[in-house]
């Protein structure tokens, strides 16, 4: 296991390496902002609604949920693994066009659990939700060929 504090790490690289998988990449989310400290992303209205034409709740979930378990992966460092263990929004206004902003910072960053915020806003500014998720930070189980005594 490496010893690389995730502080050396490039976010944005490790994050472009790593991806952002195919639920994020099909609401159409985009990383600007990549560390453990914060990290920022955009996503479309477009294409996440309801029916009526307002930003889907459950779409502002998947941007927190995408943001905060990613920054968590990359907080575990090499050889861990954080898996979202709760998660809670509160949605407090709706967009209706253009990109919503998610910006994600650390509450609490453990050795073996994180908790982060999630705001999204609209493009005026407002916010939109509030999401809160807890990942729990679990060792990568190596493979039985790794793990088996020899002899």
């Amino acid at each position: 296991m490496s010893t690389q504090h995730p502080a050396n790490v490039n976010g944005m690289e490790w994050a472009a390496r790593r991806g952002m998988g195919t639920l994020a990449e099909k609401m159409g989310m985009q990383f600007l902002e990549f560390t453990v400290e914060r990290s920022v992303a955009t996503m479309p209205v477009e294409g996440n609604t309801q029916p009526v034409g307002l930003m889907h709740g459950g779409a502002y979930v998947v941007l927190g949920e995408s943001l905060g378990s990613m920054s968590a992966n990359l907080w575990a460092g090499p050889g861990r693994l954080a898996l979202g263990v709760d998660i809670n929004a509160t949605h407090t206004r709706s967009a209706r066009s253009g990109l919503v902003t998610g910006v994600c910072t650390p509450v609490h960053l453990g050795r073996s659990m994180t908790v982060h915020e999630i705001v999204v806003s609209d493009d005026e500014g407002r916010r939109c939700s509030t999401i809160r998720i807890t990942n729990l930070i679990k060792d990568v189980p190596l493979p039985e060929e790794l793990t088996r005594p020899e002899g």
